[in-house]
């Protein structure tokens, strides 16, 4: 590696670092948001929850654009990620659902047959979900280059999973099996929610998304060659579209430790590594031209500080200061949580950073 590719820039905004390491660019620190940080281990928001339920939270512009912007005034991340439900576009669709309290998205009318996915409707995203992209206006316009404003969608194969299953799943095993037993009407699915992807995330684009993210939150539950041949092509589909728009994407699995080529292969510019695999060696497997994002367990912010300063002292020398890592868990943040141990770590990780970074300068 040469100097012009490790020496830092000067001090830099959080929109400008997180957009940097999509690009692959030197940063003055590593980047840090965390998933799922506008969310329960916050007072702040446990008190709207009082007051409103998650999807009213999701759908009423001030309220999510309120709660998006919690952790970045109280952790000091550099990314804000907004505050919505992967579930949403299904608004549009003509497939009704709730979330129900410590049980997740319900449901009411399973996909079962051929018939049901051809009465799934596609929409245009801005009649679908207003809510979300005026929330996304809100956010930036109040960020004005604090931070960046990140985007999300569910991937099809995992919104397909709660279409079909009806209910979080341990195995998703009815959704597998027609997959298997269906697949003319898995393939006009996968489809169709495709579809409703594209348009959802350009939807977010053009509402001021400088980033987004493609949740695969059920992929690990597949082999290669099945990944392959029944979802790989179709979040091809999705990054190749984001690609046009030319903002950066990033693509998150979990248990996936045996797809994570394939994974890269669809297109995104990062890969969000979960916990179970080494950052380093699975940057290899990636390859050195994408992008990683994680991977620390989240777990381990449950622990005293020793511990998740040993744990992502970890993350960042497997990191190595290459250009196009985002410091991050391997998935969500746990509700049981201490919110300062987050603040504490988002300034263990830019401090840690920039002090190598000048050692390695030296």
């Amino acid at each position: 590696m040469t100097t012009a590719e490790t020496t830092a820039p000067p001090m830099m905004t959080g929109e400008a670092r997180i957009l940097a390491a999509c690009e692959r660019r030197p940063v003055d620190v590593t980047p840090v948001w965390y998933m799922r940080q506008a969310g329960r281990c916050l007072a702040e928001y446990r008190e709207l929850r009082r007051r409103y339920d998650i999807l009213t939270l999701a759908r009423t512009p001030e309220l999510s654009a309120q709660v998006t912007l919690m952790p970045v005034e109280r952790f000091g991340v550099d990314a804000a990620v907004m505050f919505a439900d992967i579930m949403l576009p299904l608004d549009g669709m003509g497939v009704p659902f709730t979330i129900e309290p410590d049980i997740g998205p319900i449901i009411h009318s399973p996909i079962r047959t051929l018939a049901d996915v051809e009465r799934i409707r596609v929409i245009e995203a801005e009649e679908a979900t207003p809510y979300v992209f005026e929330a996304i206006r809100m956010v930036r316009r109040e960020l004005a280059g604090r931070a960046a404003t990140l985007g999300f969608s569910g991937s099809p194969f995992t919104l397909a999973c709660y279409m079909i299953e009806g209910r979080p799943s341990r195995d998703y095993a009815r959704s597998k099996s027609f997959m298997y037993s269906e697949p003319v009407a898995w393939r006009l699915l996968m489809e169709k929610v495709s579809e409703v992807v594209v348009r959802y995330l350009r939807g977010q684009i053009a509402a001021g998304a400088q980033a987004v993210q493609l949740f695969d939150s059920w992929v690990g539950v597949l082999g290669p060659d099945v990944y392959s041949e029944m979802v790989l092509p179709y979040s091809r589909r999705i990054f190749d579209e984001v690609r046009k728009t030319g903002v950066p994407s990033i693509h998150f699995g979990t248990g996936n430790s045996s797809l994570l080529e394939l994974m890269s292969a669809a297109g995104p510019d990062l890969v969000s590594l979960d916990w179970r695999v080494p950052l380093d060696a699975a940057w290899e497997r990636i390859g050195h031209d994408k992008g990683v994002q994680g991977n620390l367990d989240p777990v381990v912010m449950l622990s005293g500080w020793d511990v998740i300063e040993a744990r992502a002292a970890d993350v960042l020398r497997r990191a190595g200061g290459r250009p196009g890592h985002i410091f991050n868990l391997g998935h969500g943040v746990l509700a049981e949580t201490d919110p300062d141990q987050l603040t504490r770590l988002r300034e263990y990780v830019h401090a840690e950073s920039a002090r190598t970074g000048q050692d390695e300068e030296r």
